[in-house]
């Protein structure tokens, strides 16, 4: 028998805050990791446990200036990944064809190039709404250890060190 919001082997998880009593509380997400991991070194029960992240803030750290030369750079990059899955799937298709090779980085070069256009082109034409690039993240200002009421004491024994 479970306690409903932990899931037992057999239920898939479904999306849904957990229940149960807090063992602790931490404000960085590697402490509330570092704890489950004494909790599993103890011989606890970890499958019935859960980090619960609270007030959830959307941050954007911004990475860089964008200028034409990183755009064109980045556009290259991108339309040479796409030449070279295009290249691959004319080798699977055609892997006895002598001039593979040269249609191989053909499709790379002429990738590339298509890449940078069509990324320069964009930014060209986006130029004064955004001239940086960032990151975004959900990160917590608080994160609670739950567990099932029936484990709570032996959870706080085993973090305390007793």
């Amino acid at each position: 028998m479970s306690t409903p919001g932990f899931p037992n082997s057999r239920a898939p998880m479904q999306p849904e805050i957990p229940k149960g009593e807090i063992v602790s509380t931490y404000d960085r997400y590697e402490d509330a990791k570092h704890a489950v991991d004494v909790l599993a070194r103890s011989g606890f029960p970890v499958q019935r446990v859960s980090i619960l992240g609270n007030d959830l803030r959307s941050v954007e750290r911004v990475t860089g200036r964008l200028s034409y030369s990183k755009i064109a750079w980045m556009g290259a990059l991108s339309g040479a990944y796409l030449g070279l899955f295009l290249g691959l799937l004319l080798f699977i298709f055609q892997p006895d064809n002598a001039g593979i090779g040269g249609v191989f980085l053909s499709a790379i070069v002429i990738g590339a190039g298509f890449g940078m256009l069509f990324g320069l082109l964009s930014y060209a034409l986006n130029r004064n709404r955004r001239d940086f690039s960032s990151i975004m993240q959900m990160v917590a200002t608080r994160y609670d250890l739950i567990t099932e009421p029936e484990l709570l004491h032996e959870a706080r024994r085993v973090l305390s060190g007793e």
